[in-house]
């Protein structure tokens, strides 16, 4: 058994890449059950385990349909097959959508956006850091 969660030795994984974090984050929040024994998940020893967007896909196909598209969106930000948006939205249950908007925020980095700051007479005086444009539920990790 490892002594690193798999869920951990995903995020070790992804970190760095926005689009892979937001494939792992969905995967993990969506409750899907992931351990090393996954087929779908690549030991690459070390503390890190990877996502095969292909056995993603082969393993999704007898999930729910709702289950499936959550994991076609994952695998395609993953670097898998491209979706179909407008196919894969419109069957979403709501709690499903809303991890999937969260995903595509990060995804997009809105997590690290900042705006300019300025003075009463309109001058710069520094930057701040913006919240995710839509930033995970928290309900979902309970999933």
């Amino acid at each position: 058994m490892d002594a690193i969660p798999t869920t951990e030795r995903l995020r070790a994984w992804a970190k760095g890449s926005f689009p892979l974090e937001a494939a792992v984050e969905l995967l993990i929040r969506a409750g899907k059950d992931i351990h090393a024994g996954s087929p779908w998940i690549i030991d690459y020893g070390e503390g890190n385990a990877g996502v095969d967007p292909d056995r993603l896909l082969h393993c999704a196909s007898v999930w729910s349909g709702g289950e499936q598209r959550v994991a076609r969106i994952a695998a395609s930000l993953s670097g898998g097959e491209r979706v179909d948006l407008s196919n894969e939205i419109c069957g979403l249950h709501r709690d499903q959508l809303e991890m999937v908007l969260a995903a595509f925020a990060h995804a997009n980095g809105s997590h690290e956006h900042s705006c300019v700051v300025r003075n009463h007479d309109g001058c710069v005086v520094g930057f701040e850091r913006l919240a995710s444009l839509y930033p995970w539920p928290e309900a979902a990790e309970r999933r």
